[in-house]
């Protein structure tokens, strides 16, 4: 994969494949070496996106009736927790069952679906439908080239798989014992947002098919946090969005949700206050100007304004606030716009409220920090308590 790269600011990021290759490839070169009697040392393998991977294959046991053997992960330059993982694909004959028969079934570390929502039933191992389709294609090929008219089962593994789920989002999802076996592509492009917001819509959807009309969402751990000490909900409720808060409106009101309630720090919210929904600081950071502008027309004269911009956080702004008197004031105005923003992007589709909060304020003051709440926010609290 060194000749496959993108290119994000001023460097050059390369790409790497996914669960669901290592599995597909685990499984071909086990076949092939039961099939041909042959010692398979590398794999070739083609993508769904195109790109061919040349992977070389470790681990090789052979019993008889089947053979197994591992590919390791290679997620490129993408932050992935699976990144070096071997898969592992046990392949052996069905003592049943014709071509095109190919059974397809997880063992230690793979996952088990047990909700709702998901690329798989509950109760299936989560491999989902892409890797599936490249196993059974691949083997189907193989069974034709060596005249195989039995059937085939792959069994997969990743024996790291069950220590490493706790560290994804398999928890959230229900997805239990083990890693998801994953990819559309076939390939990892690094710093993936749409991997992201697939993960957001897999949630949202989850709670659609559990029937919840109502959910809850913070952009990340802090919001979380607040959530777990201060509204009176189950940290399960909540669906994470980190940057995208406006994807996952839009997500949300396609998935036909009437109530959505935010959760955030002022550090993430301000900015939504300002018509910003992609709220990483590389696409967008006002945040002390949008502050500014609020505490201007709260009232705040030039020396306070002034200090405000010049502060490196907005903890730093609000305390200065708080001190000034003017917190109250400017918080109104934020929440105001907070609103005026949310109604708009989800078009009137959706009950959309917020909860902004300061965990410096929190510490100072004690209580929860709260800073302030739309208009709707109680009655958004009471919707999703009641599901």
């Amino acid at each position: 994969m060194e000749d496959c790269y993108k290119v994000v600011g001023d460097k050059k990021l390369r790409f790497g494949y996914t669960t669901g290759s290592c599995a597909a490839a685990a499984a071909k070169a086990a076949a092939w070496m039961l099939l041909s009697g042959k010692q398979a040392d590398h794999i070739r393998l083609e993508t769904p996106k195109g790109v061919v991977l040349h992977l070389k294959v470790l681990d090789i046991r052979r019993e008889e009736g089947s053979v197994s053997c591992a590919i390791e992960k290679d997620a490129g330059d993408d932050p992935d927790i699976t990144n070096g993982v071997w898969v592992y694909a046990k392949v052996s004959y069905l003592c049943t069952g014709r071509l095109p028969s190919i059974q397809i079934t997880g063992g230690d570390g793979i996952g088990t679906v047990t909700r709702p929502g998901l690329d798989q039933p509950p109760g299936a191992c989560a491999i989902n439908s892409v890797p599936r389709q490249m196993i059974s294609l691949e083997l189907q090929e193989l069974c034709r080239t060596y005249g195989c008219t039995k059937g085939l089962q792959v069994e997969l593994s990743v024996p790291q798989g069950r220590r490493l789920a706790e560290k994804t989002f398999n928890p959230r999802l229900g997805i239990v014992g083990g890693i998801s076996i994953l990819g559309t592509t076939g390939i990892v492009e690094p710093m993936s947002e749409s991997a992201l917001v697939s993960s957001i819509r897999l949630e949202l959807n989850q709670k659609v098919q559990l029937g919840r009309k109502s959910v809850l969402v913070t952009p990340g751990n802090y919001g979380q946090e607040y959530v777990r000490q201060f509204l009176p909900f189950p940290l399960e409720h909540a669906v994470k969005c980190s940057n995208f808060v406006g994807e996952t409106i839009d997500l949300a009101v396609g998935l036909g949700i009437e109530t959505i309630l935010f959760v955030s720090h002022i550090g993430k919210f301000i900015k939504v206050a300002g018509g910003i929904f992609q709220t990483h600081s590389r696409n967008a950071d006002a945040r002390l100007e949008i502050l500014t502008a609020n505490a201007a027309l709260a009232g705040a004269g030039q020396p306070l304004l002034s200090r405000i911009m010049e502060s490196v956080t907005t903890e730093e702004a609000i305390c200065l606030l708080d001190e000034a008197g003017l917190l109250k004031g400017t918080m109104e105005h934020v929440m105001k716009r907070i609103q005026s923003h949310l109604e708009r992007r989800c078009y009137g589709r959706a009950e959309i409220a917020a909860i902004v909060f300061s965990n410096e304020l929190g510490k100072r003051k004690g209580g929860s920090g709260e800073l302030g709440r739309t208009a709707n926010a109680t009655e958004a609290i009471q919707k999703i308590q009641e599901g």
